[in-house]
């Protein structure tokens, strides 16, 4: 019978073999990234809280990526000391998340998104329940997936539509009434296949 798919078993895949940094141009070997290109530093945090991982919803007001389905996380500021600042400060601002109650366990790779961000996840264990309090500048949903649902690439499918006037391939990982796709959903099939090699 196999492990059961949780926290415990994604670190232990994650120590066998170094990760390698990803990109939305993955998928899209022909769309090579814009030379001389400036990425824009960001980073999120990748929080999961017993066996469910704790995602958001956009709000769709927002110019970027509304209605989207997103890790709590934005783009590093001048004060923050490293990306696991960044992660924290903006998952407090976002979804109420207390820093204290969060342990951090790991410095993901990068993921290199279309839109000019170059994202450091973080993955982190939040140690006790918390209600979370959604900052509605930024954010319309706060919700939990369970763990081995995204953590199983049977679960992820390929698909495709025209950013730019060029058609662009990506990952999903539909779950319930959320999509969960593009740089959300190719950082997390990155951790599915350490799990499931």
């Amino acid at each position: 019978m196999t492990a059961p798919v949780d926290l415990d078993r994604l670190l232990t895949a994650l120590e066998l073999a170094p990760q390698r940094p990803s990109s939305d141009y993955d998928l899209n070997a022909a769309a090579a990234p814009p030379e001389g290109r400036v990425l824009r530093p960001a980073a999120v945090l990748i929080g999961v809280l017993g066996r469910e991982l704790i995602l958001t919803k956009r709000a769709s007001h927002l110019k970027h990526h509304p209605g989207q389905i997103a890790f709590p996380g934005g783009k590093v500021d001048p004060t923050d000391a490293d990306a696991t600042a960044t992660a924290l400060r903006e998952a407090q601002e976002e979804i109420g998340l207390d820093p204290a109650s969060v342990t951090v366990l790991a410095d993901l790779p990068t993921h290199e998104a279309v839109t000019g961000y170059l994202i450091n996840p973080v993955l982190a264990r939040i140690e006790r329940d918390f209600t979370p309090t959604a900052d509605p500048a930024e954010v319309a949903e706060v919700f939990r997936v369970p763990l081995a649902h995204v953590l199983d690439p049977a679960r992820y499918r390929i698909e495709k539509r025209r950013w730019r006037g060029v058609w662009r391939q990506y990952y999903v990982v539909p779950f319930g009434p959320y999509y969960i796709w593009g740089a959300t959903a190719r950082m997390l099939k990155a951790l599915a296949d350490r799990v499931t090699p």
